[in-house]
């Protein structure tokens, strides 16, 4: 059965009948040259006709430029809010985290190499050991980032020769820790060749029904690693939001303004962050205009995002300085002060709308 034909009202009709206003109306001056600011709560939204099935709203947005998140939901880059965490949960259910900068850069950095290191698709930086290191050493590993499966190489590094494999089962009943792993490590092993896509070495792991798939060039060299426990993950959080290269989860982080805030944006480049956060009240400032413009000269690949901004002045500076993005808001978050101590800001919804135009 087709849908019923649907007859729609035009803008003066719905006015005058008292069904609403338009946005340019609400947040432009009246005939008075009186202007209001609105916030979230003073605004309310008219409902208006349905014509399609709920299973079709799609909420996939764009963060920045050239990255698309499937839920748009993004965590705070504060230090009560947002660090590993929550910026797994974030990620696993299709928004994003940005990790606060209220600590120093090489925590900063550890903590979003951990979010890109907890779901992957091919491993590429995976922790290896050597035959002459021991029993305890597989054991500290197990207790700091919570694994036991760990390639074997010539000399105990990646792109070096495997040469075994061990797991928990290798040593849950080996009580002297002291033990070499030579001595315990798996040598018959089931590798994948460097020249497999995703796919492809997913289906020689699932039919393997080993833990981990080890990935070698044409010499033996390991090259990067494939875990079952990832196959599982892709099952549970089907609308994880993944970089598109690695299959990642996203993450972002902040930084400051200052002189080594470029050496802590250089530490989370290197760990593999997808998006930066320029974390100020207000930026517009000389400042964050010069940081920005360094940021998309040293990184290009690196998105940015700009901000705080709460005018269109404010806006056009950040995106002529290159951002990716824009954080919209001053003063407006339950423990913001920037309203109350400086008396600078703008009601969120206002602020919205106007630097969305």
């Amino acid at each position: 059965m087709s849908a019923p034909s649907i007859s729609t009202l035009d803008e003066a009709t719905r006015d005058e009948g008292g069904d609403g206003h338009t946005a340019t109306k609400i947040f432009h001056a009246d005939q008075s040259g009186s202007v209001v600011a609105y916030t979230y709560e003073d605004l309310i939204l008219m409902p208006g006709h349905i014509n399609f099935p709920v299973h079709e709203v799609n909420l996939t947005s764009n963060l920045t430029k050239k990255i698309q998140i499937n839920a748009p939901f993004v965590s705070s880059p504060m230090d009560t809010v947002t660090e590993q965490s929550m910026a797994i949960m974030m990620a696993l259910q299709g928004g994003i985290g940005i990790i606060h900068s209220n600590m120093t850069i090489e925590e900063q950095a550890e903590q979003v190499l951990h979010v890109k290191k907890f779901k992957n698709g091919f491993i590429s930086n995976p922790v290896c050991l050597a035959v002459s290191n021991t029993v305890e050493d597989v054991i500290k590993i197990k207790k700091t980032l919570g694994y036991s499966g760990i390639p074997i190489t010539a000399d105990g590094k990646l792109h070096s020769k495997l040469v075994g494999f061990v797991s928990a089962r290798d040593i849950d009943f080996v009580e002297d820790r002291t033990t070499k792993l030579s001595h315990v490590m798996t040598t018959e092993l089931v590798t994948g060749s460097e020249s497999l896509n995703l796919q492809e070495a997913n289906a020689i792991l699932t039919k393997s029904k080993k833990g981990k798939l080890p990935i070698v060039n044409s010499k033996g060299e390991l090259i990067s690693l494939i875990a079952r426990t990832d196959l599982q993950k892709n099952k549970d959080f089907p609308n994880a939001s993944r970089d598109k290269v690695n299959k990642q989860l996203l993450v972002g982080a902040a930084i400051g303004t200052r002189p080594n805030d470029k050496d802590r944006a250089q530490a989370l480049v290197a760990a593999g962050v997808d998006v930066i956060v320029i974390d100020s009240s207000q930026g517009d400032s000389v400042f964050q205009l010069e940081m920005v413009q360094y940021l998309k000269a040293s990184f290009p690949d690196v998105e940015v995002i700009g901000g705080n901004c709460v005018t269109c002045s404010q806006a056009f500076h950040l995106i002529e300085a290159g951002v990716d993005g824009l954080r919209v808001g001053m003063g407006i978050g339950s423990i913001c002060t920037t309203q109350e101590v400086c008396a600078v800001g703008r009601a969120q919804g206002s602020a919205v709308y106007h630097v969305a135009k």
